[in-house]
């Protein structure tokens, strides 16, 4: 059963909520996103065990009822989601709160603005491609600095050897062709 199929029910009810308030809906990365003057308020999916919100500056929300978590502490930044294991726990009144607050927290200007990250060190493993293949490492370089980090995160992300050396197999003639690794996303 996909996952989307198993909260059919709750992710209906969930966007039956959001429709009640002023966002325009639209479709990013394949799932639905709420918008007000064009700025990504929030979103819904179903995962495998749970379904949730995602608050795309949650970080500025107060938060009264302590239902915000960080998914990916140390990399997500600004994202919180509110996580739901059965359609039960959907009190409307609490999501429509929530909601009220973050459609005033975007239009009041409050975001999140990215940190210019440290430079990052290119992995050994690609380091010697790139060395190795003039034309790769061109090709490398016209890409802009995030598409370059997109790729150092993945290879050196990996734990195991192998694995590293797999996504370096996936990612050259990406690199070669001049596509970003997550390009398919955007």
């Amino acid at each position: 059963m996909k996952q989307e199929e198993k909260w059919n029910e709750a992710l209906h009810r969930i966007h039956e909520i959001i429709s009640k308030t002023e966002l325009v809906e639209t479709e990013k990365w394949g799932m639905p996103v709420f918008t007000i003057n064009g700025k990504n308020v929030v979103g819904y999916a179903g995962m495998k065990n749970h379904f949730g919100l995602w608050f795309y500056n949650g970080v500025f929300l107060s938060d009264p009822y302590g239902v915000l978590i960080n998914a990916q502490e140390g990399k997500t930044k600004a994202m919180r989601q509110w996580r739901f294991e059965s359609i039960e726990e959907i009190d409307e009144a609490k999501i429509l709160e929530y909601l009220h607050e973050a459609i005033q927290n975007e239009k009041e200007g409050k975001s999140w603005k990215a940190e210019k990250g440290a430079e990052m060190e290119i992995p050994e493993q690609l380091e010697e491609i790139l060395q190795a293949d003039s034309k790769l490492k061109e090709a490398f370089e016209s890409f802009t600095p995030f598409k370059q980090k997109e790729f150092i995160e993945y290879i050196s992300e990996a734990k195991r050897e192998a694995t590293k050396i797999s996504r370096l197999e996936k990612i050259i003639p990406m690199i070669q062709k001049g596509i970003g690794l997550n390009d398919k996303y955007r």
